[in-house]
């Protein structure tokens, strides 16, 4: 009968730094911890700005400000869409896998149901 390996080890199997940093870095940019942390962070660079009693750093429109969420979102994207991709190679690993379990499943019921078969036949016959 074909063996089937243990289902963590097929999905879950050896990932490059880059795998790894992709999903951990889509993890943390996707959370709720990231997001408020984020907006604090643009208030309180927003209110500086505007209310400073020094002269401003980044005077309004902001266009540093502009150029940081514009490198954050340059480099968020390519990263989330590989993390993305990776998701998608596990799933659809995780698809063969149970794919492969429920032919081994199916096989196994067949020759039970056969086994069985005998059995009714010789206790029909007594």
């Amino acid at each position: 009968m074909e063996q089937v390996m243990p289902i963590k080890k097929i999905v879950h199997g050896p990932e490059s730094f880059g795998q790894r940093a992709a999903d951990s870095l889509s993890k943390w940019a996707g959370s709720w911890t990231f997001i408020m942390g984020f907006f604090v962070f643009l208030f309180f660079w927003i209110s500086v700005n505007v209310y400073a009693w020094i002269n401003t750093w980044d005077p309004y429109p902001f266009i540093l400000l502009n150029l940081i969420l514009s490198c954050l979102a340059a480099i968020q994207a390519p990263v989330i869409l590989m993390s993305q991709n990776r998701q998608s190679q596990k799933d659809r690993t995780k698809m063969e896998y149970d794919y492969k379990v429920n032919r081994r499943s199916e096989k196994e019921i067949e020759n039970v149901l056969k086994k069985l078969g005998k059995i009714e036949r010789m206790l029909g016959k007594k």
